[in-house]
């Protein structure tokens, strides 16, 4: 059974950092590409980052190129997105996906339904 735990969330001011963590238990992690959504209040859940199994391959949304970073570890069965020159309209719920029961190959994925595995999620609040 595969789970999914963020970390990192929290309260800064337009123009920080944060550094979001999802550790993700089983042994599926080195084979499956991970992804991070987010969701705003009253907003559907929105693609952000992702990333392949080998980590030598990203793809971000837009709105966040130039400022955010995804990466992984393998050995230590984790993804770290770090989070900088944060905005306003960065504030939500950030959710780590896994696509644990589907063959990743080595590609990316953008789409919710690309994912079986969630994390419970993790606030993201940036204040003026």
């Amino acid at each position: 059974q595969v789970q999914l735990v963020e970390s990192g969330g929290g309260l800064v001011q337009a123009g920080g950092s944060l550094r979001l963590s999802c550790a993700a238990s089983g042994r599926t992690f080195s084979s499956a590409a991970m992804g991070w959504f987010r969701q705003a209040p009253g907003k559907e859940r929105e693609f952000v980052a992702t990333i392949n199994r080998n980590g030598d391959s990203t793809y971000y949304a837009d709105f966040v190129k130039g400022r955010f970073t995804l990466s992984r570890d393998n050995a230590e069965n984790t993804v770290i997105l770090q989070m900088n020159s944060l905005k306003l309209e960065d504030t939500a719920v950030y959710y780590c996906a896994q696509r644990a029961g589907y063959y990743s190959g080595n590609f990316l994925y953008t789409r919710p339904n690309d994912y079986d595995v969630w994390g419970q999620g993790t606030q993201v609040t940036v204040s003026s």
